[in-house]
């Protein structure tokens, strides 16, 4: 192709004349802002991820809007904005209790840092704007009117079901090296593949995560863990991104198991419990580390069959390592180490065995150690399976009968109080919570103990 050919091209996208068909429903208030920015002599379009999912079917968290206007210019039209980032050149502006992320067509300068650029200059060109976006699916722009603007064959890699850098994917992972996660995030979100090139950029510049903050990687992969492709997080592995901030699981894709229980190495027995369980923050992140410590705990007997003994309690121990050093919350971390910590706990298919389970494990968390369960054996051999499968069955229904009975499974529940027992003659003290303990403990065994009279009759003082 010639390079006149090249360029009429190119400015065929520009004006949108190849898409002028395309229609997408946006938001009234998306479209008013264009309206206003646009009769007030400014050019203005949505863009970027709003755009890529409107084609895809899904539907956008959030509408985007890109303009020639600076946000000077733009908080002179609207009574309602907040300087959300005016550095980078955006305010927000709130219609109908709503916000909208208004930024000026801007270049970005050299980045010093892997995160930031040194610094922003506006310009009044759209095509210098998408340039400097990360992928070519999130870098087009759309027009009620003028229809799509398409400079980097964003529709055809959408169409491909490819990820694909703007331009050089050197540049772009230089630029903020947090792309190098995102472009897995988008693989495992959408279903797509990284393009080649891409994908060489990824493995070359990976260990530049290191210049990216926890709270930005721990976004990155919860979004990567909830997607409908957990799995992905394999790609991530084999491009050495693990390696910089999950190094733990690198050491489980390359730990075999040795034991008839299991088909997979550690690592992709993991992979294999994400998809086995429902996009939920906490199952997610619980599958991924509920067997990172084996590893650590491996050994071969004399017949060449491996054990993990302990592994519970070393990955609940490593996985409190992992999430604080991702800064993850305090409730989630509760969570999932506790979740890790009983996984593979087992009991007797019986009401006293599977009350003290409750107990012990929580009644918050016990519905979702059931699930936790079904995904370990799930992603199990075959060997033993049905076996495995009728015994949390039984543990199942149990649990429903159980909580159908408002049986007691907690102090809360218990039929008597501390006050009660200093009521009934105890004095204050340790003894309270011990003589509590003891009959929360006999409860749990008889259910039909805990009425208040038959409870304080016990009572020695």
């Amino acid at each position: 192709m010639s390079a006149y050919a090249v360029e009429n091209r190119r400015r065929r996208w520009f004006t949108g004349e190849e898409h002028t068909n395309m229609k997408l429903t946006i938001p009234s208030n998306a479209e008013k802002i264009l309206h206003i920015l646009e009769e007030n002599g400014y050019e203005a379009y949505v863009v970027g991820g709003c755009v890529r999912d409107s084609i895809l079917g899904r539907t956008p968290d959030d509408w985007d809007i890109t303009t020639s206007a600076s946000p000077e210019q733009v908080k002179e039209l609207f009574h309602r904005t907040v300087d959300t980032g005016l550095q980078h050149g955006t305010v927000t502006v709130l219609m109908d209790k709503e916000g909208y992320e208004v930024t000026t067509y801007r270049v970005d300068g050299d980045y010093e840092d892997g995160r930031h650029p040194k610094q922003v200059m506006f310009t009044s060109s759209l095509e210098e704007d998408l340039k400097r976006r990360d992928f070519t699916i999130n870098a087009m722009a759309y027009h009620p009117v003028r229809g799509l603007v398409d400079l980097f064959h964003g529709m055809e890699d959408m169409q491909a079901k490819i990820i694909r850098c703007v331009g050089d994917p050197m540049e772009r992972f230089h630029e903020d090296a947090l792309r190098i996660l995102r472009a897995v995030r988008f693989s495992a979100q959408l279903g797509f593949t990284i393009e080649k090139e891409t994908k060489n950029g990824i493995r070359a510049l990976a260990p530049n995560l290191k210049c990216v903050s926890a709270e930005r990687i721990q976004t990155e992969l919860v979004k990567l863990l909830a997607s409908p492709h957990p799995d992905y997080l394999r790609v991530a592995y084999e491009t050495g991104i693990t390696k910089e901030f999950l190094p733990e699981f690198d050491r489980c894709m390359e730990t075999e198991q040795n034991t008839p229980h299991h088909c997979y190495t550690v690592g992709e027995h993991i992979l294999h419990t994400l998809l086995e369980v429902r996009p939920d923050r906490i199952l997610r992140l619980t599958m991924l580390l509920h067997d990172i410590g084996k590893p650590y705990m491996k050994t071969m007997d004399a017949d060449g069959v491996a054990h993990f003994k302990g592994h519970p309690e070393k990955s609940s121990e490593l996985a409190n390592e992992i999430l604080h050093r991702l800064k993850f919350d305090n409730d989630t971390i509760r969570k999932v180490t506790e979740l890790v910590r009983y996984h593979d706990h087992r009991m007797p298919v019986t009401p006293a065995h599977v009350r003290r389970a409750v107990h012990e494990i929580g009644e918050d968390l016990f519905p979702l150690y059931l699930e936790v369960r079904r995904a370990d054996v799930a992603a199990q051999s075959m060997y033993q399976h049905k076996e495995k499968v009728a015994d949390i069955d039984g543990v199942e229904k149990l649990y429903h009968e159980i909580m159908e009975r408002k049986e007691c499974v907690s102090l809360k529940m218990l039929a008597v109080t501390g006050k009660d027992l200093i009521a009934a003659g105890m004095k204050p003290g340790k003894e309270i919570g011990q003589m509590l303990e003891h009959f929360l403990d006999l409860v749990l065994e008889h259910p039909e103990l805990n009425q208040k009279e038959e409870l304080l009759k016990r009572i020695e003082l």
